[in-house]
């Protein structure tokens, strides 16, 4: 009998600790309306281009630094919340999810050596084996194993990597964005160092991005969507790389002021280019 009576208590904690925590299929509406429609967007159409008429083009690497307040909308939330992710979130679970293919970083900057998920997250998962002392008598010494498991949140930079071309049909400068980087930050001997992680298409992330939906700080009943952050260039960035006969960064060849200053000639640059090739 105290056999049975223990079983039926043991299953009654079961069933007790299993619905702890458990999310229900019909929830109640928690808003003016429902979201899930919003996010079944269809890409932004990329404009026709023929080779006969790109008469110019320079690829262009960009750095977006998601502590600037204007790119704030990158980094946030930490926790998921209806519909509404961080960017690095959404890329990982595209990639868990197999809707992403991210490439190793290479020197070239190419999309070569396909990565998986799991790879990604062993890279940054450590096993540090140190020698503590108990803080209490007889003070002993013992070998211990701390995990440093992949922290997302450290990921607060983006890397993009475009193509600027003069389109002579629509005598226009224009822009494509080809891959996407995400970069983390950490912190070694007080210094800030910066680790990228892989990269992804931008052309095959599209679809996900379109679907992916960014808080708007002025009206929250028209969310944007990633695609159309990027589509419209609504983030702050810096130029760090312009393709050059040495393939080499703004970052090797000057520093502080002066890589800033190098970065804005680029701009300015291409930006005259456009302009005088125009009569008035």
């Amino acid at each position: 009998m105290k056999k049975i009576i223990l079983s039926i208590l043991t299953l009654t904690l079961l069933i007790s600790f299993d619905s702890v925590g458990q999310i229900i299929d019909d929830a109640p509406m928690d808003g003016l309306f429902a979201t899930e429609d919003l996010a079944n967007k269809e890409p932004i159409p990329n404009p026709t281009i023929r080779r006969a008429d790109v008469m110019w083009s320079k690829r262009i690497w960009r750095e977006i630094d998601f502590r600037q307040k204007f790119n704030q909308k990158f980094y946030f939330p930490i926790d998921p919340q209806q519909n509404w992710k961080s960017f690095i979130t959404i890329v990982l679970d595209g990639l868990k999810e197999g809707e992403l293919t991210a490439y190793d970083i290479s020197n070239t900057d190419e999309l070569l050596v396909p990565l998986t998920y799991n790879e990604i997250i062993a890279r940054e998962t450590f096993e540090d084996y140190r020698v503590m002392r108990r803080p209490y008598p007889p003070y002993e010494e013992f070998d211990t194993i701390i995990y440093t498991e992949f922290d997302p949140t450290k990921v607060m930079r983006l890397r993009i990597k475009e193509d600027w071309y003069f389109d002579r049909q629509r005598s226009q400068m224009m822009v494509r964005i080809q891959a996407l980087c995400p970069v983390m930050i950490k912190e070694r001997n007080g210094e800030e160092i910066t680790l990228p992680l892989f990269w992804v298409s931008y052309q095959e992330a599209r679809n996900l991005f379109a679907n992916s939906l960014v808080f708007n700080n002025y009206n929250s009943a028209m969310r944007l969507s990633y695609d159309e952050v990027f589509w419209k260039r609504l983030f702050d960035s810096y130029i760090y790389k312009e393709q050059n006969v040495y393939d080499r960064r703004i970052s090797q060849y000057a520093t502080g002021v002066d890589a800033l200053l190098e970065a804005e000639r680029i701009k300015i640059e291409m930006q005259r280019f456009e302009e005088d090739l125009w009569e008035y």
